[in-house]
């Protein structure tokens, strides 16, 4: 059993960056495939970033370049680094834990989730 937790959002201009972060419990965390969802208002959830194997990654076109996942087993968390946002990035973002390891970019895949937190970019 994992718990999520995510912390860091908050309302930000256009073109500048947050950093969320999500403490998970559990004894097993490195073992997780971790993953970042986003949910904007009258939308479906979409893929955002995951993170397995230690150091594996991969992010949504809309995103690359721009966001980096990161995780810290030591401390069981695990970050999203957004810079240059843009508007279109408003959304409810959720950390997501896959007791399989592998690309996940669906949200069926996962087994675990926090409660969100809310980014909303302003122009």
């Amino acid at each position: 059993q994992v718990q999520l937790l995510e912390s860091g959002g908050g309302l930000v201009q256009a073109g500048g960056s947050l950093r969320l972060s999500c403490a998970a419990s559990g004894r097993t965390f490195s073992r997780y495939t971790m993953g970042w969802f986003r949910q904007a208002p009258g939308k479906e959830r979409e893929f955002v970033a995951v993170t397995w194997s230690g150091t594996w990654t991969s992010y949504a076109d809309s995103v690359k370049g721009r966001f980096t996942i990161s995780r810290d087993n030591g401390k069981s968390m695990v970050y999203l680094q957004m810079n240059a946002l843009q508007l279109e990035d408003t959304a409810v973002y959720y950390c997501a834990a896959a007791t399989g390891i592998g690309a996940y970019t669906l949200a069926y895949q996962y087994n675990y989730w926090g409660p969100g937190t809310q980014v909303t970019v302003s122009s």
